[in-house]
This record gives structure tokens, C-alpha cells and sequence, in this order.
């Protein structure tokens, strides 16, 4: 009886961060528009994500430390190393994500980069032991098989494309990484510090990235300036400040399934903004996603 009370407990418990975790997807899944919408490449367009959200997120993290002044700081160099760190890695996760667009069909690297929820479910339990059901493998099966449902006929193997896949794969290894260090790191800071610092780190990776990629850091219009800042505000601050907030709640590998939410929301978006048309295989890829994240989500274990 007591067991049972304490699993009703931490569902009840979980219910916000689920609703977090699904908000911050929609909210990330807008980054392509921004990203399309750009007056600058895609290099500067992603340097300004991190950069133009970091003044909001440090009032954040000082607001949560005057609210909460029982909140952990970062103490030494070990600590701002891995809360820059896990910065670097959505560094990379951003940097070949973009490669890949540039390699490859969009297709193609949209479905790669969505492989993330398997390097996460591998990385969680060979690197902290975490246990995963038959029911959430079947759930990230489906979720995945909807992912490349979405991605349309326009997927295609070809030689042309193996290296802008590659990037696709690495963008994924990168995503993974960020949402375990992020994981771990909201066992001891809250999502405030962990945003903060580590968009430190994201900025200060993307920066040398984008000026040796050569393409122009300024945006030459006040509606090039108001994209970025939504970029940083909406997709950054509060998507990805949304998900960090649920991953010390939520198991990393339930969490990386739930973000394939991401690319479902992308096309919705793509389809109201854009007016870019959505075939009844894209839809039937979303609701399989959709699908796959609920049967994760019963079969995922805290």
C-alpha cells in the first residue's frame, strides 16, 4: 500500500514536468521557422540563439536565488566546467545539425538528428544503470518510426549524402549528451543556473564557429533583430529553460522520446506560418509519434 502511495505520489509529482517537457518541444520546434525567417546564415543565426537570451536568463537565475536562497551556486572550477560543458555539447548539436542541412536533403537530417532517444537510452543505462521496460523500447520504436514517417518521400540513401547523414548522426551523439549532462546536472542546480551557464558555454562555442564559417553577424533590419530575439527568447530561454526544468523530474530517455514532439509541432508550424502543405504520410507520421511518446511515457520508469 505504501509503495503504491509513493508511485501515485511522484505521478502526480511528474504531471507539471510533463507538461513542461511537452511545452519546451513545442516551443524548440519553432526554431526552424526563425531559423528560415533569418536575415543571417545559419551559423550566426544559431550564435545569436544562446547570446541574446543569456542577459534573461541570468536575471532569471538571480530571481531564483533571491526566492530561493537555499539554492545551489556553482562552487569552483569543476562546476563551471560541467555546466559549460553541457553548453558545448548543444553547441555541437546545433553546429552539425546545420552542417547537415547543408550535406544533405532536410529530410535526411531531420530524421538522423531525431535518433538522439536511442544514444540517450544507451548513454543512461551503460554510463548510471538506468532500467528501461519493453514497453518504452516499443514506444521510442514507434515514436521513431513516426519521425521518419514525417520525414516524407524526400528521404532518400544516396553517395551524395552519406556525409550531411553523418552530421545527422553526430548532431544526434551531441543532442544526447546534452540532455544527460543536463540530467545530472539538475540533480544539484536548478534549471535557472544550469540554463545560464551553460548558455555561456553554447555562445562561446558557436561564436569562432560562425565567423571562420564567414557569413555576415549582422542583421541589417529591425525585423532581422526581432527574429533573433524570438529566436532566444521563445525557442532558448523558454523552450529550452522549459525542458531543463523537467529533465530533473523526468527520466532522460522518456525525455528524449518526448522531445519528438519537436518536429511534429515544426511542420504545424511550417503549415500555418509558412503555408507549407502537409500530406495525410505526414500526419499519419505525427500521430504515430504521438503515440510512440505515450507508450514511452507508461512504460517509462523513474
Amino acid at each position: 500500500m505504501a509503495e503504491r502511495t509513493t508511485q501515485t505520489d511522484a505521478a502526480r509529482a511528474d504531471k507539471p514536468a510533463l507538461a513542461a517537457l511537452l511545452l519546451g518541444a513545442v516551443l524548440v520546434g519553432a526554431s526552424p521557422i526563425f531559423v528560415r525567417l533569418s536575415e543571417l546564415g545559419p551559423m550566426a543565426t544559431a550564435f545569436y540563439r544562446p547570446f541574446l537570451a543569456i542577459p534573461v536568463l541570468m536575471l532569471w537565475m538571480v530571481a531564483d536565488r533571491q526566492r530561493n536562497p537555499e539554492t545551489r551556486r556553482p562552487a569552483g572550477r569543476g562546476d563551471y566546467l560541467r555546466l559549460l560543458l553541457a553548453g558545448a555539447f548543444f553547441a555541437g548539436d546545433l553546429a552539425f545539425w546545420h552542417l547537415s542541412i547543408m550535406n544533405t536533403s532536410v529530410a535526411n537530417a531531420t530524421l538522423f538528428a531525431n535518433f538522439a532517444p536511442i544514444f540517450v537510452t544507451l548513454g543512461a543505462w551503460l554510463l548510471f544503470s538506468h532500467r528501461v521496460t519493453r514497453q518504452y523500447l516499443v514506444g521510442m520504436t514507434l515514436a521513431l518510426a513516426g519521425a521518419a514517417t514525417l520525414a516524407g518521400e524526400s528521404f532518400a540513401m544516396a553517395p551524395a549524402n552519406l556525409l550531411g547523414d553523418f552530421f545527422g548522426l553526430v548532431t544526434a551523439m551531441f543532442l544526447a549528451s546534452y540532455i544527460l549532462a543536463v540530467s545530472r546536472l539538475r540533480a544539484g542546480f536548478s534549471a535557472a543556473t544550469t540554463m545560464a551557464w551553460s548558455s555561456v558555454g553554447t555562445a562561446a562555442v558557436l561564436l569562432p564557429v560562425a565567423l571562420l564559417a564567414g557569413e555576415a553577424m549582422i542583421a541589417v533590419t529591425f525585423y532581422g533583430w526581432v527574429l533573433l530575439v524570438g529566436l532566444a527568447l521563445l525557442s532558448h530561454a523558454a523552450g529550452q529553460g522549459a525542458i531543463a526544468y523537467a529533465l530533473a523530474h523526468l527520466p532522460p530517455g522518456f525525455s528524449s522520446v518526448g522531445l519528438l514532439l519537436e518536429p511534429v509541432a515544426a511542420a504545424l508550424l511550417a503549415w500555418i506560418i509558412l503555408s507549407e502543405a502537409i500530406t495525410p504520410w505526414q500526419a499519419a507520421g505525427g500521430a504515430v509519434i504521438l503515440w510512440g511518446i505515450l507508450l514511452a511515457r507508461l512504460g517509462s520508469r523513474r
